[in-house]
């Protein structure tokens, strides 16, 4: 028996060794599905035996108008026009009008900001059986919300604080956004996807450190997660990514995030809750809190800017609530200040610079993050929209509307770029396309000397009045955020849930319904946003074939709006070209096309000329000079879709410009004219810009010629040169 033992004993070890290592091999490198990459839920149509194809017919949102209707008629204010037109649409007979446009019907919940917090709020509130209204002053993520870094992330940083510094805010944060992560892709794969980001390692003892580190990730991550992170030799590291400086370069980590395009996915967010039933309206300014005779909010008043923009002046009108819910991000003490004066401060603001560069600055598909810059700050260098963006900066700043990023921070990043690219590579000024800085509203810990210590960990607090306040976090974990301030709001006002029995066939098609049951509890994790329901990975082969538009522009469409791509390319105009067949492009760099503006005006309550450059299309973040070239025909196109006159377009042109300055656009630019622009001279530069933004060599910088003619003389074969004898 003893025999027996000692020979059964180093097998059975042996066993549960290949038995452990197996386990950990195959939860490395199991099959896993990516979302996406699973043909669409909805198909796209096919072509009938005549060759005909009927293209989607997807529902509308109400219109601007009728949304601002609605808020009023939350406190009984409307019209008598209104009353003899019928508001609601919703005649009985000639001449009768629906009895209920005269009477209150306030919400149960009134939401103050359009960013990714109060976009998230309103379609979870909305999809538990809500009336829910949100409003916001300027436009749907023109604040912190379209200035991040793109990415939908769990923090590799925090993880690393979380473990040195047994901080377990930090650890239940990374934790929290890692599965939020998986959500993203789920609800909204068009605008999300998987993006491999390298950590380049210049000394052999960091390489099991990190390795570590991004395989705790990936187990933190569990079901969440999609690829495993690997190890790179030098080699290999120098293969995926070109550009790298050999020198010290002992090989990197690869680990995997998400990344998005943040505005898109806040207007797809704020869209796909008008159509589940929410009072949507931008460009509508909260000019008050309204309070009962025991000091309880039940409301605001509000006045739309839009007829400011118009010349004329706008009228007051209040919006009655149950409960009101502050989401307004850096101002979010502004807000909190108009409920009470004396309140104490929560936010501290802090500055993000990034900046953008030209594609050829990285891979297409791979991503870079310094762990250790010269001052302990992490920067990313990471592939968007087929250009480069890099940053952050992290520094406190003073709250503004539009910051502009500064020169001090913008050299710090191209220095710390410069650090790690190959030293032949010639880090510019001049190639920064557009720059521009984000306010991250962090909330405030008393004990904190620096903003790198504070928790990025969301707020919820509750006023005397009753104002429900959400402030902090980040974007991977709005969805969360929106979450606990609803469930919050139902305890707090007393609200009921109930079950959503009349679901919008946001699908396009009434033979489907989404998949979430919306049965009064939250179901925003698997409620998808529109254009989800039929994109797949190939629709932009569908859009080339049916409408003849150009392959980048199909696959831009695709991924910037989903199933919506089909309406995108039926509102393009006709090239009068033999290919494209349809979309003209409104920048000749970048496959924006006229469709997405028509698309814009339309579908997305864009009202601006910014709306549409900076939001819908990211064109004033991706490069600031080809926004302001692309700015007249822009004008244009709203101008004929909102009926501008000749005041408004002029307005229109000032305020882009003045928003431009702060994407980076050059000084001497801000006071172009639209005469400048479509003669070309907007493209123009003295020497000393020519130095600093031009993406060309001056004159005194151009390269001593080869030539052997000499100065003046034509470079042409004479009869008697030695070639032609």
């Amino acid at each position: 028996m003893a025999t027996r033992s000692r020979l059964f004993r180093p097998l059975l070890y042996t066993a549960a060794i290949a038995a452990a290592g197996g386990g950990v091999l195959y939860i490395s490198y199991r099959p896993r599905n990516i979302p996406g990459s699973e043909p669409a839920l909805v198909p796209p149509p096919k072509y009938g035996e005549e060759g005909h194809l009927d293209p989607p017919r997807f529902p509308l949102v109400k219109s601007r108008g009728e949304q601002i209707a609605d808020l009023k008629r939350s406190s009984g204010m409307i019209s008598t026009l209104e009353k003899a037109r019928g508001v609601l649409g919703s005649l009985t007979g000639p001449g009768v009008v629906d009895q209920r446009v005269s009477e209150a019907e306030p919400y149960d919940l009134l939401v103050i900001g359009g960013g990714a917090t109060g976009s998230g709020i309103a379609l979870d509130a909305a999809t538990r059986g809500l009336k829910v209204a949100m409003v916001e002053r300027d436009d749907f993520a023109s604040g912190t919300s379209s200035k991040s870094t793109k990415l939908v992330h769990g923090g590799v940083r925090y993880l690393e604080k979380a473990v040195w510094e047994l901080d377990y805010n930090q650890y239940k944060l990374v934790k929290e956004a890692l599965r939020e992560r998986k959500y993203f892709l789920d609800t909204a794969p068009h605008l999300s996807s998987w993006l491999p980001i390298m950590i380049p390692i210049q000394k052999w003892w960091q390489a099991p450190y990190f390795w570590v580190g991004t395989k705790f990730y990936d187990f933190l991550a569990g079901s969440e997660g999609i690829e495993s992170s690997y190890f790179l030799t030098k080699s290999r590291a120098m293969d995926a990514f070109p550009m790298l400086r050999k020198d010290n370069l002992f090989g990197a980590l690869v680990y995997y995030d998400g990344a998005h395009n943040d505005s898109r996915m806040n207007v797809s967010l704020a869209i796909t809750a008008a159509l589940y039933g929410t009072t949507v309206v931008n460009h509508l300014e909260v000019t008050g809190l309204e309070k009962d005779v025991n000091g309880k909010l039940i409301g605001a008043r509000a006045k739309d800017l839009v007829q400011e923009r118009d010349g004329k002046k706008p009228q007051e009108f209040s919006i009655r609530a149950k409960g009101v819910i502050n989401a307004t991000g850096p101002f979010t003490d502004a807000v909190r200040k108009m409920d009470d004066q004396s309140v104490q401060e929560i936010v501290a603001p802090s500055s993000g610079v990034h900046v953008i560069l030209p594609g050829y600055y990285s891979p297409s598909k791979m991503g870079l993050i310094d762990p250790s810059t010269s001052d302990g700050r992490v920067i990313f260098f990471l592939p968007w929209q087929g250009n480069t963006i890099a940053g952050t900066t992290d520094a406190p700043t003073n709250i503004t509307q539009n910051p502009i990023a500064g020169e001090e921070e913008i050299n710090w990043i191209l220095s710390e770029i410069r650090g790690y690219l190959a030293p032949d590579i010639n880090v510019r000024r001049g190639d920064v396309l557009a720059a521009w800085s984000g306010i991250r509203p962090l909330v405030k810990d008393p004990k904190s000397k620096n903003t790198e210590s504070l928790v990025r960990n969301h707020l919820i607090t509750v006023s005397d009045s009753g104002l429900l306040t959400c402030a902090g976090g980040k974007w991977t974990t709005y969805r969360q955020m929106a979450e606990e301030t609803v469930d919050e709001a139902l305890k707090l006002y007393d609200i009921k849930t109930s079950p959503v029995l009349e679901v919008p066939h946001i699908s396009g098609t009434e033979r489907m319904d989404d998949s979430a049951p919306l049965d009064g509890t939250c179901q925003t994790h698997q409620v998808r946003l529109i254009g989800a329901h039929g994109f797949s990975k190939t629709l932009f082969i569908n859009l080339i074939q049916h409408f003849g538009v150009e392959s980048i522009v199909a696959r831009h469409l695709c991924e910037s709006y989903g199933d919506r791509a089909w309406t995108v390319a039926a509102l393009s105009s006709p090239t009068e070209q033999r290919y494209p067949v349809r979309g003209i492009k409104i920048s000749e760099l970048y496959p924006f096309v006229d469709g997405e503006v028509r698309y814009a005006v339309r579908h997305e309550y864009a009202q601006t000329a910014v709306d549409v450059l900076a939001r819908r299309t990211r064109l004033a973040f991706l490069n600031a000079q080809a926004a302001l070239e692309a700015l007249p025909t822009v004008i244009d196109l709203m101008a004929d879709e909102l009926q501008w006159d000749s005041k408004r377009k002029d307005r229109e042109w000032k305020d882009t410009v003045q928003f431009l300055a702060s994407m980076g656009l050059a000084k001497s630019k801000l006071s172009v004219t639209r005469k400048d622009v479509e003669s070309g001279k907007a493209g123009e530069y003295d020497e000393h810009e020519r130095k600093l933004y031009s993406r060309h060599d001056a004159p005194a910088d151009t390269m001593e010629s080869d030539s052997k003619f000499s100065s003046g003389e034509k470079p042409v074969l004479k009869t008697e040169s030695a070639v032609n004898k």
